[in-house]
């Protein structure tokens, strides 16, 4: 195969004709600085689109990780559970608090948190008397967790669930969106994202009192005086109003964009779903995942080639891939933290072995899915 000198990417940002128009208005009325009419506006139609009470935009998914779990009073020597198939964003803002992550593996239904793990992970803090402060569900790759097993297993213990829905804004679970049934949900905006605003994110909840609160740290705990006063630590975590009037513009097309990832999806079921050895993540019956990323595990037994031989061949094809995530508890940064399989073996380990994940934008040609296409087939051929 001739390789193309265009590249692929993963998951490239996708703009609309709403977000120059926007940006352009905040340009005109000189709001470029943080904050700003449509930071405002920006919160309260998130906070509208996922039926939630209201939001506070910040500088990223990582920031509202970071407040939420200062709100819920997290603190040195606190445990928090965390997923552990995930991005280490999720679990980076348990160390700023100086807590102690604990991780907790996938179920293979939905390659989200297990509920057994879960289960087995409280039983053993409370043998030791020492309940975790809160608890991260990540909803990997579009997809939310099973959520009423995990709620029903937390709201037991009386510990805060915090949903990292970074990458399944859209996504929906029992006709709820995904994001909307922890303490607080979060999601990210980066570039990579279903819907970008260049670099940001957003914490949303119905505690209305412990979004305003959140919203007085990200911009620097600045106290109600006409002097510069501040009384707590604060943080310059806020959106920028230019920022948001991008993110503004692409929730305008959040669901064409939902159902290009899908279409996306199903052209990559179709052409590649009797190759032995595949299988894709699979779609849980509760809800409908938005295909952030489409990602499939390769059996190498059974198909002959291993994830690695595939991502090296589309990268010669000057097409991006990638592993899927590796799970925190393997990371060097986390390495002694405890950590719950779901049963005797590990999923997430799994996973991370056999998974790839795939050029999946919602900008993605049909003629350049067919030429990644193509170099899977004759990489699975040879």
């Amino acid at each position: 195969m001739t390789k193309s000198t265009k590249r692929i990417y993963l998951s490239p940002p996708h703009m609309s004709y709403y977000e120059q128009q926007l940006v352009s208005e905040a340009f005109s009325s000189n709001w470029i600085a943080p904050v700003g009419p449509h930071v405002e506006a920006f919160e309260k139609e998130v906070a509208n689109f996922v039926n939630i009470g209201d939001a506070v935009a910040l500088s990223s998914g990582t920031a509202a990780i970071h407040l939420a779990l200062k709100l819920l009073d997290v603190g040195s020597g606190d445990y928090v559970f965390c997923s552990t198939l995930t991005f280490v964003a999720s679990a980076n803002p348990i160390l700023y608090q100086g807590a102690e992550p604990i991780f907790i593996d996938s179920e293979p239904d939905s390659w989200n948190m297990s509920p057994n793990a879960l289960e087995k992970a409280f039983k053993d803090c409370e043998k030791k008397g020492k309940i975790p402060k809160a608890v991260i569900i990540v909803n990997l790759y579009g997809q939310s967790a099973d959520m009423s097993p995990l709620l029903s297993i937390c709201e037991r213990y009386g510990v805060p669930i915090i949903e990292d829905a970074a990458e399944s804004l859209g996504a929906i679970y029992k006709g709820r969106a995904s994001g909307t049934f922890g303490r607080f949900g979060i999601y990210s905006f980066n570039g990579n994202k279903i819907i970008t605003t260049s670099g940001g994110g957003i914490l949303v909840s119905q505690d209305l009192e412990g979004l305003e609160k959140a919203r007085f740290w990200a911009t620097q705990a600045r106290d109600p005086a006409k002097h510069y006063q501040h009384s707590e630590v604060g943080y310059n975590y806020r959106l920028s109003n230019v920022l948001a009037a991008i993110g503004r513009g692409q929730l305008r097309v959040l669901n064409e964009r939902i159902e290009a990832r899908r279409i996306v999806f199903k052209r990559y079921f179709s052409a590649l779903k009797n190759f032995k050895g595949i299988e894709f993540m699979p779609e849980a019956p509760y809800g409908r995942s938005t295909r952030w990323l489409t990602a499939l595990t390769i059996d190498p037994e059974q198909s002959g080639v291993t994830p690695t031989q595939i991502i090296d061949a589309l990268e010669g094809q000057n097409i991006e891939a990638r592993p899927v995530w590796k799970p925190l508890h393997l990371q060097p940064l986390f390495k002694n933290c405890p950590y719950y399989p779901h049963n005797n073996n590990s999923v997430s380990d799994d996973l991370f072995r056999k998974g790839v994940c795939l050029p999946s934008g919602s900008n993605l040609s049909e003629e350049d899915q067919d030429r990644i296409i193509e170099c899977l087939k004759h990489t699975f051929q040879q």
